[in-house]
């Protein structure tokens, strides 16, 4: 038999694990969390060189690294480059808010997440900043003059979404949500209306709710908001302006045409009507059509948040706002927000002036496809819209079963989904349909699971 050449090595931990625990990865994970909290690895311990401890226990390189990440996620380990890998000190309080131990675990496929494995670019410029001389400045309060080369940097983001723009338009808020909110605040008044697609984000629909301005829903052809509907809401349901999401509209995972993105934006100039063009977004496109912004860039509030494309951590949005629109909505942000975060700021600005941000949006977009693929694989044989570089699903269901109906049937089968009427707008008619979030599950394997019994589902269905 062949002898293990570790058997006698200093290695601070020797695991030993059952290999035909499939993923194996999650198998390692699991044993590096027990050793944790049973206290057979203390915290500060440093672990064995990821290589060392692959040939020790007979497994590839890659099985050991992504079990160290996911249990680095989890907050049990802390690593950095040149130093290595240890057991968190806070790795014991962590461990107790892992996975839910019920049962059923419910498996995330409703929140539209991009996926966390792609922020390296962001934790190396972190560094770098945090290891600056007047690192300080960071943590106390912004002033607006600090910020003009960081709007240079919202111009270069904006740009390589589809539209063009200025430094005097620039606005930063604490996200997309947020400067939804202060445009609404800043723009209308209790009783004002919007028009909206049918299917909508809630987001906007929670925002109108408590300033109390009502959303009017905009027929749709072909998933797409009717130009012809909209001039007749211009003229009959007394609206002021409307919010849109042309790429990956959010549910239905459909894109504008450039032909209806013209229309739209000749309406609004006809009627002064205003847009809020929501770009969350736009860069997951590798070539983003141009923003309906560029067709009428005085009539459109464009919303470039970073939730989606960077990381929702960042907690920022810029806004480019035509001039009449800017001190109300200036002040408005002002007063909803106080300001942004300088540390988020500038770690956005330099990842984005550096071009590293091109890095993390292909990184992304490499990983959503690949889970695109995968769910192609398992819903190949039913309606399910969207397109591969996208980081949810709008899939419509067979039979007569409701998106409601099944949101509930999955949820006790353990899978989170969003039904069609989360998303429904007014008296409009949901559709027999469910959002299904491709990048929310934190691995492959996860996402695999769902899908089969999402699969299983659709299948009795039929």
């Amino acid at each position: 038999m062949p002898i293990n050449s570790f058997e006698n090595y200093p290695m601070s931990w020797k695991p030993s694990i059952d290999k035909t625990q499939k993923p194996i990865y999650q198998a390692l994970a699991g044993q590096l969390k027990e050793d944790i909290l049973n206290g057979v690895l203390l915290p500060g311990t440093k672990l064995p060189p990821q290589r060392e401890l692959a040939d020790y226990l007979d497994l590839n390189l890659s099985t050991i690294s992504k079990a160290f990440k996911v249990c680095e996620l989890k907050g049990l380990l802390s690593a950095s480059v040149g130093s290595g890998t240890f057991v968190s000190y806070d790795a014991l309080s962590n461990a107790y808010l892992l996975e839910d131990t019920k049962p059923k675990h419910l498996i995330e496929m409703g929140a539209t997440l991009p996926d966390s494995g792609s922020y390296e670019p962001l934790l190396i410029q972190l560094k770098s900043m945090l290891q600056e001389a007047d690192y300080e400045k960071w943590f106390g309060y912004g002033r607006a003059g600090e910020s003009l080369w960081q709007k240079d940097a919202a111009i270069k983001l904006i740009q390589r979404s589809g539209f063009e723009t200025t430094v005097d338009h620039i606005l930063f808020a604490n996200g997309g949500q947020n400067a939804i909110a202060a445009t609404l605040a800043s723009l209308c008044q209790p009783g004002d209306r919007i028009g909206v697609d049918q299917h909508t984000y809630p987001g906007l629909k929670t925002v109108a709710a408590m300033l109390n301005v009502q959303i009017v829903p905009i027929k749709s052809e072909n998933y797409e908001m009717s130009p012809a509907s909209f001039e007749y809401a211009c003229k009959n349901e007394n609206i002021k302006g409307i919010y849109l999401i042309p790429d990956y509209h959010n549910p239905t995972a459909s894109f504008m045409s450039v032909e209806n993105r013209k229309m739209i934006a000749a309406i609004a100039k006809k009627y002064n009507q205003f847009i809020i063009e929501d770009g969350a977004y736009h860069l997951l496109n590798e070539k983003p059509l141009p923003a309906i912004a560029s067709f009428a860039p005085e009539q459109v509030i464009y919303i470039a948040s970073l939730s989606k494309s960077l990381a929702p951590g960042l907690r920022l949005a810029y806004v480019a706002v035509p001039s009449q629109f800017k001190e109300p909505i200036s002040k408005a942000l002002y007063n909803l927000n106080i300001t942004v975060s300088p540390l988020l700021a500038e770690l956005t600005a330099r990842t984005i002036v550096s071009n590293q941000f091109e890095f993390l949006i292909e990184s992304h977009r490499e990983q959503t496809i690949r889970r695109n693929q995968v769910v192609n694989q398992y819903l190949g044989d039913y309606t399910c819209l969207g397109v591969e570089t996208g980081i949810f699903r709008w899939l419509l269901l067979p039979g007569r079963m409701t998106g409601a109906e099944f949101e509930t049937l999955a949820a006790q089968q353990g899978v989170q989904v969003y039904a069609a009427e989360r998303f429904v707008v007014g008296n409009s008619c949901p559709e027999r349909a469910v959002r299904v979030a491709v990048c929310a599950p934190a691995t492959l394997e996860e996402l695999e699971q769902g899908l089969i019994i999402l699969k299983r589902l659709l299948n009795d269905l039929t």
